[in-house]
């Protein structure tokens, strides 16, 4: 099998053809690394902060520093399960290198925005601030991979539009005790900021994948990106005090002491390369805005735990923006649910014209049958 050119699919590497085999279960298996990794990212990180963990760079560095995990999908099913002749990093181009570190480094700074806004925000006001991000998904899918807006995404838009508005004019009184307005705000922007640099990873990641074919090249560029986000953070940290800071931490700032602050900090590193794995599977498999779709979905859940686990308040003001945020969620759902419709109907017809055309080929191919028989005599 040849795998020198990725841009060249074969049977075994076409793994996001909905005909291949594993598609459903590699589908099934990203949505449940994205679901679980998202949830307890979002309350461990709000943990940490909670504890009285200080470091942004800390919780900015865990959240790629697990990179050394995605060696598991990447050489056990070559290796050990013998499920896939493609040998890992085998035809991963310059050119594919290149854009993995560049947008690795995106990625690093879209995490030190979102953990500067945990440090601040509630994790339910994070959460609904997140949101904003399908939004911009949205908008920049139409220029990069060129998405048709319908009504129904228009609408999507609107609503999500005014439920983040309606949350930064309405819920400053949700700070948390002895944060000023200010920090809040920036708290805010931070976290509005994060939505934007990760819906445009979103397009600028479908329109990288459209080159490849094989599941096992997704998780490669993955590890690079994870590997190039985890040297900005590890300079950052390094700035501010380095890994000696967070021994001090540790032992003399954390209240529930070095123990329960080191397993914190590992699980969070398992966490976010659930979230950052499950999230390239599903852009790779389905589509950017899909995969936004999913995220705005688990920020309503993130919500929720926010207010079980932490007792986050949960007012009037957030429940109206809770309301807006699945409207327009389910706006866009109906949307897909009628595109979808569609092109099955289109395909069900050409289905019917093939059928019809092969009939009258055959009836045409008997015809000159009959009248050459006679000067075969």
């Amino acid at each position: 099998m040849s795998t020198g050119n990725p841009t060249t699919p074969s049977r075994e590497e076409d793994q996001k053809s909905k005909k291949n085999k594993r598609y459903m279960f590699l589908l099934g298996i990203n949505y449940i690394c994205l679901f679980v990794g998202s949830v307890s990212s979002s309350l461990l990180s709000k943990f940490y902060f909670v504890h009285k963990g200080s470091s942004r760079w800390v919780s900015t560095w865990v959240q790629c520093a697990g990179f050394p995990l995605l060696l598991i999908p990447i050489f056990l099913p070559h290796y050990l399960f013998k499920c896939s002749d493609r040998k890992p990093f085998s035809g991963f181009t310059p050119r594919i290198l290149i854009l993995s570190i560049l947008v690795g480094l995106m990625l690093g700074v879209n995490n030190f925005l979102i953990s500067w806004g945990n440090s601040y925000l509630p994790v339910s006001t994070s959460s609904l601030l997140l949101s904003s991000q399908l939004i911009f998904t949205l908008l920049l899918s139409v220029i990069i991979v060129k998405q048709r807006i319908t009504f129904q995404n228009l609408n999507c838009v609107i609503l999500l539009t005014l439920s983040s508005v309606l949350l930064a004019v309405g819920s400053h009184h949700d700070k948390p005790q002895g944060l000023t307005r200010a920090k809040y705000f920036i708290g805010f922007f931070c976290t509005v900021g994060a939505g934007l640099l990760f819906a445009l990873y979103l397009p600028v990641m479908e329109k990288i994948y459209r080159e490849i074919y094989n599941y096992g090249m997704v998780m490669e560029m993955q590890l690079v990106m994870e590997v190039a986000a985890t040297a900005l953070a590890t300079v950052g940290m390094a700035s501010d005090g380095g890994f000696p800071e967070m021994r001090r931490e540790s032992l003399q700032v954390f209240d529930l002491g070095a123990k329960a602050y080191w397993a914190t900090v590992m699980v969070n590193v398992v966490t976010w390369q659930l979230v950052f794995m499950g999230t390239a599977g599903m852009v790779f498999l389905t589509s950017s805005i899909t995969g936004g779709i999913c995220m705005t979905a688990l920020l309503a859940v993130n919500v929720l735990g926010g207010v079980v686990v932490y007792g986050d308040a949960f007012g009037g003001v957030k429940v109206v923006s809770t309301v807006l945020c699945v409207w327009g969620f389910c706006s866009y759902v109906y949307g897909m649910y009628l595109k979808m419709k569609d092109e099955k109907d289109k395909e069900n017809i050409n289905g019917e014209d093939l059928i019809i055309m092969n009939k009258d080929n055959h009836h045409e191919m008997e015809m000159v049958d009959v009248n050459v028989a006679p000067n075969n005599v």
